[in-house]
């Protein structure tokens, strides 16, 4: 565990760019593909088997979709449609984090939520992918913010040693869960779980950018979190429509058209040298609306 002086210093460093790698000689991120996209399963109208979506996907510009776990699909059957359809699967959403929260009073839903996980960070490796999605805790008024902080690392911290085994990440994603609320919050949980003696993150961050609007501006956890950013999650929302339409309505925009702010969101990604995945988190469809989320994730990334 790290100390309040070292975590603010850490913090500070991010910030400010200070431990930031180039991302090329000469690197402008207009002349290279610097982000990969891909996209949630449940997103593809299109086919019925897993090898027909993957094909819709890559067909649509995509390069990996992200699939649930626990969840219907067996190995053998993810890794054929794989190699059919020639694209990859980054990582894993844990399908059990909001009905079995890690900081559940109960501890038989706790064991269930650990388990979970665990099917989850296997099936991840089995799959080729780096990295679990996963909400950490869920706050309300039975499961109290101090109890979900301690009962969440203390659950999840017991599989951290399986990550390392792996080779796969945990990475806790921003949602509207009343929890870690703050980004400088958000990167302590973080490091208190991160093992001192690996350079390999295993404990990090799916950072949604779309989640943040409501509550922040997306550039300001991205340079606090720094490198615990392991993936990124991408929507948008609009501070206006959910002041005159309602809160949820706030996400009624596409990709570009709301209040993210993605040339502060772009400059703040160069700043950490972040490159790798983001995988677009919006309401799906056929072959021409995947073919619209792909061209709007380009957009918004600056990437022909």
């Amino acid at each position: 565990m790290i100390g309040r002086r070292e975590f603010m210093a850490a913090a500070l460093a991010a910030g400010a760019g200070l431990s930031v790698t180039p991302l090329a000689k000469g690197g402008d991120m207009r002349d290279q593909k610097w982000i990969r996209k891909a996209l949630k399963v449940g997103m593809i109208g299109v086919g019925e088997s897993l090898v027909e979506k993957f094909g819709a996907a890559r067909d649509a510009g995509f390069e990996g979709v992200e699939l649930d776990s626990p969840g219907p699909y067996a190995v053998d059957e993810v890794l054929a449609a794989k190699e059919k359809a020639g694209i990859e699967v980054p990582g894993v959403v844990l399908s059990t984090h909001w009905s079995k929260p890690f900081n559940h009073p109960d501890e038989a839903v706790r064991a269930e939520a650990r388990a979970g996980l665990e099917t989850a960070l296997r099936d991840c490796a089995a799959f080729g992918g780096t990295s679990v999605l996963v909400v950490p805790a869920v706050v309300n008024e039975s499961m109290p913010y101090a109890k979900a902080y301690e009962r969440s690392q203390r659950e999840i911290g017991s599989l951290v040693p399986l990550t390392r085994e792996l080779g796969v990440a945990i990475a806790f994603e921003n949602v509207w869960n009343s929890f870690l609320l703050s980004p400088l919050e958000a990167a302590r949980y973080c490091d208190e779980l991160q093992p001192a003696d690996t350079d390999r993150r295993v404990v990090g961050w799916h950072f949604d950018i779309g989640n943040i609007v409501n509550y922040g501006w997306p550039e300001q956890w991205i340079d606090v979190l720094g490198p615990r950013i392991l993936k990124l999650d991408v929507k948008d929302f609009s501070r206006k429509k959910r002041d005159d339409e309602g809160l949820w309505k706030g996400f009624g925009v596409k990709i570009g058209d709301g209040d993210a702010g993605w040339e502060r969101v772009r400059a703040a990604l160069k700043r950490i040298g972040y490159t790798g995945w983001a995988a677009a988190e919006v309401g799906g469809g056929g072959a021409e609306r995947l073919a619209e989320i792909a061209r709007r994730m380009d957009a918004v990334f600056d990437q022909a």
